[in-house]
């Protein structure tokens, strides 16, 4: 069955894939609207369109594509509806959406969204995949203005290579899901999955530590705090990457949706 685009364009819009993370902000829109977006694009949704956002792997069955390649993910996994003033989020599927944190939603059961920007984590067993939710609040700005997020003023995202970007997406992939109290990946585990990323090339715990020490110390230079040894006390443990994987995720430099370069 193809469900087709619902009649009132103004309340309900399609997010044609490349339109960016959720997280970096939105246009301005009606206060309560619901953007949800997967690998392919996604869809926004006023609170009073009356209409019901269905998500999951099957294409063209569904509104918002999520995990296409894993037959674990339901061809229709759930659903998102507005019901007495509130969005609320369905589990059809047959494995756990899981909110930020541990907290699952299990099949057959329902939740609240939060106003706020919401990764949510369909939990295959071998993989989670990532299904961005955002419901504006009152106030929203562009993705290309100064972002402004309900909640915590976001800075500019600092410019780095595309060997940077994947590097460090690679190191902070547990931050990036949103697991409880994360820890930078290790060089051995983060060198591992760049060679299964880029086999061609020639990847070692030391050439990894290299290239990040590069953005450590060049974001350093522009004044970011903490960020080198002299900065920190003893033992200083992971305490360098994380600094620097909080002050990249503040400003929006990496998001949940850079999951999806490494296959997450």
């Amino acid at each position: 069955m193809t469900y087709s685009i619902p009649r009132s364009p103004s309340k309900v819009n399609v997010l044609p894939r490349g339109t960016g993370s959720l997280a970096r902000g939105l246009p301005p829109v009606e206060p309560g609207t619901l953007f949800v977006m997967g690998v392919n694009g996604g869809m926004s949704v006023a609170p009073d369109a009356g209409f019901t956002v269905i998500f999951g792997r099957q294409d063209p069955e569904v509104h918002v594509c999520v995990g296409p390649d894993d037959p674990h993910v339901s061809r229709q996994h759930g659903h998102i509806s507005f019901q007495r003033s509130h969005w609320v989020l369905d589990n059809t599927g047959r494995v756990p959406i899981r909110f930020p944190g541990a907290r699952l939603l299990l099949s057959g059961h329902r939740a609240e969204l939060p106003v706020a920007y919401t990764p949510l984590f369909i939990v295959s067993p071998e993989r989670e995949h990532l299904l961005e939710v955002r419901i504006a609040a009152s106030r929203s700005t562009t993705v290309t203005g100064e972002h402004h997020d309900e909640t915590t003023m976001l800075g500019k995202p600092w410019q780095l290579t595309e060997l940077e970007h994947l590097a460090v997406v690679c190191l902070a992939q547990r931050y990036l899901r949103q697991e409880p109290q994360p820890q930078p990946l290790t060089w051995k585990d983060t060198a591992l999955a760049m060679h299964d990323l880029r086999p061609a090339e020639q990847w070692t715990e030391k050439r990894l530590a290299h290239i990040v020490k590069k953005v450590r110390v060049r974001l350093s230079e522009q004044g970011v705090a903490a960020l080198t040894e002299s900065e920190v006390p003893p033992p200083v443990g992971n305490a360098l990457n994380h600094n620097l994987i909080m002050e990249l995720l503040r400003t929006t430099t990496i998001v949940p949706s850079d999951l999806r370069l490494i296959g997450g």
